[in-house]
């Protein structure tokens, strides 16, 4: 199985609904293998909340949310950050770093029982994160 761990940017075209390549991908893949990090759960609420809550914002991220897996941090997450963190001081804002954690713990763990876990982003600094991740931009033309 394949996890698709969205980041936040792409989590933001589907509820916007603006890429309509986004979510031709989303719905090619089952949602069961669909999820976020925390952070990113937290990255879309500020942002409505920051908006003043707007009702239809609001609702469409609820829905949103309820529809993936939201993925909670644990202490090997937290490992894994620390040492991204101090390796990518310069290249990266400490949210992605989290998501980066997260991402690179789905791999390895994924890795243990020879599934897969992909980061969805179109954020480039994700591509200098050391070791690499897995990583696909839903916004571009799926690779053949």
């Amino acid at each position: 199985m394949t996890t698709y761990l969205l980041d936040t940017n792409i989590a933001s075209h589907v509820i916007e609904g603006d890429i309509p390549r986004v979510r031709e991908r989303l719905v090619a893949v089952p949602m069961h293998c669909v999820a976020v990090s925390v952070v990113t759960q937290a990255e879309l609420l500020y942002g409505v909340a920051k908006r003043g809550q707007p009702q239809g914002l609001a609702t469409r991220v609820r829905e949103f949310l309820s529809r993936v897996t939201v993925l909670a941090w644990t202490p090997e997450i937290g490992q894994i950050y620390g040492a991204l963190r101090a390796n990518c001081e310069a290249g990266g804002v400490p949210m992605d770093m989290m998501i980066a954690a997260h991402a690179k713990a789905l791999e390895m763990a994924a890795a243990q029982v020879q599934d897969k876990a992909i980061l969805i982003t179109r954020d480039l600094a994700f591509r200098r994160v050391p070791g690499g991740l897995v990583l696909d931009d839903w916004t571009q033309e799926a690779a053949p």
